[in-house]
């Protein structure tokens, strides 16, 4: 139809991304602005803006971003606050520049206080201390909140952000040393059996609390916030804190999520926890209520999306010789 919007979804081959993709094709959305990493560098101005030149996108999803885990974070802390600083100004810049009046930007529940009370609502912005494992990143976030909410303040844009709290799913990152807890686990786990291995070691004390969302519940969360007419977004959120909090709604501890991996995996082998390794936050548990009585509920449990995400690595892995 000629009213149907040309979408571009900033990283559409992330696990975040190409998770969004499914669920506007599924609601019959055909007209698309995709273009992958190797064809254009979204830390590159010039090139970001000639993408928009040509392409000029009605609405965007911004979805591209560095990540990774505690080890990767603390790897790398410049690559972590370059890069995403680069990709978000460049993209909201461009979009604004080019007449895209709407757009969603993806965050991270570490945009909040190492302390913060938990569950953490949206008003626990910029209230305390962050993690110092991964602070770059939670800056960089938060700087992309902020851009969003300015340019809607000075130009009337309508830009919007929703905070996601820990997700995992078909498309996550597997590196055995950049990934984020669940992939870990989940190679971790699967080599272990394969190998007979009697102990597997995972990092810290196993008391951490997290909260974990299937990626395709968070795709379908994104897309339902950016339909969201835009005095019921107004009426929800503030031009101050135009962001929502999208989770599961309970959390686990580290040493629950191990055993639950082992058994999606099937490993029966021995769980130790490494001590010396850091623990990060103690607990991260985010408050969706607001997202919640907008209409929107997560659909997948723990159990069954490891299970999808277990058989997601399974299908990549080299065939057996």
């Amino acid at each position: 139809m000629a009213s149907e919007p040309k979408i571009y979804i900033a990283g559409h081959n992330g696990m975040v991304g190409s998770a969004i993709l499914r669920t506007l094709k599924a609601q019959g959305h055909t007209r698309f602005a995709l273009k992958p990493r190797a064809e254009l560098d979204l830390t590159d101005q010039r090139a970001v803006i000639e993408f928009f030149e040509t392409e000029r996108p009605d609405q965007v999803y911004l979805a591209a971003a560095r990540v990774g885990g505690i080890h990767a974070n603390s790897t790398f802390p410049a690559e972590f606050i370059y890069s995403n600083l680069m990709v978000q100004a460049n993209v909201i810049h461009a979009a604004f520049t080019h007449g895209v009046k709407k757009l969603l930007f993806l965050g991270s529940s570490c945009i909040y206080p190492k302390l913060a009370a938990q569950p953490m609502t949206e008003d626990a912005l910029l209230t305390g201390p962050l993690e110092p494992t991964n602070e770059p990143y939670a800056v960089a976030k938060i700087a992309g909140i902020k851009l969003c909410e300015s340019y809607n303040r000075q130009y009337g844009t309508d830009y919007r952000s929703v905070m996601p709290t820990n997700l995992y799913g078909p498309g996550d990152n597997y590196h055995p040393e950049n990934s984020h807890v669940v992939p870990a686990m989940l190679r971790r786990f699967h080599e272990a059996k394969l190998a007979n291995t009697p102990v597997v070691a995972v990092w810290g004390t196993g008391t951490p609390r997290r909260e974990f969302l299937y990626v395709d519940d968070m795709a379908a969360a994104s897309v339902h916030v950016m339909q969201l007419p835009q005095d019921t977004w107004q009426s929800c959120t503030s031009p101050m804190q135009a962001l929502l909090n999208v989770g599961y709604g309970s959390d686990v501890s580290i040493a629950e999520l191990a055993r639950t991996v082992a058994d999606v995996v099937g490993y029966q082998g021995k769980i130790e926890f490494d001590t010396t390794r850091p623990d990060g936050a103690p607990r991260k548990l985010i408050d969706s209520a607001r997202l919640h009585a907008q209409g929107w509920r997560p659909k997948v449990a723990l159990s069954q999306g490891l299970a999808l995400a277990y058989a997601d690595f399974v299908s990549k892995q080299p065939a057996a010789v």
